[in-house]
């Protein structure tokens, strides 16, 4: 499963980026995902902290090799991309389509990753 855990750096790279400049720069964050909605300056600090938070387990599963839970995190980023869908569909608000294609480049890559080394194992 070395590709797999490999692919999981994206996830882990995304998050932590996306954390940081929520929780640390949120109107330009906001800006930098193309966001054309008015969030303040709470919520997508909010937002920072838990993606911060996500990162920091999704490292602990890079860094432990827990394989067990590489499904679980290809579930997980699929029930995101259903909401995030949703989110667009009712603001069209173009942030929601710009974090829809970043977390489906991973699930796209993850989920390859994992289908092909479950296969040859």
């Amino acid at each position: 499963m070395t590709r797999t855990r490999l692919s999981l750096y994206y996830l882990a790279g995304y998050l932590t980026f996306a954390g940081l400049a929520l929780l640390l720069l949120p109107t330009f964050a906001l800006k930098l995902l193309l966001s054309n909605g008015d969030y303040g300056e709470v919520f997508p600090r909010l937002a920072g902290m838990l993606l911060l938070g996500l990162a920091i387990i999704i490292t602990q599963i890079i860094r432990h090799r827990i394989e067990v839970l590489y499904p679980t995190t290809l579930v997980v980023r699929l029930f995101f991309l259903v909401v995030l869908a949703s989110l667009f569909a009712i603001s069209s608000d173009p942030f929601f389509l710009v974090v829809f294609g970043i977390v489906a480049l991973g699930v796209i890559y993850t989920g390859y990753s994992y289908l092909s080394e479950s296969r040859a194992s």
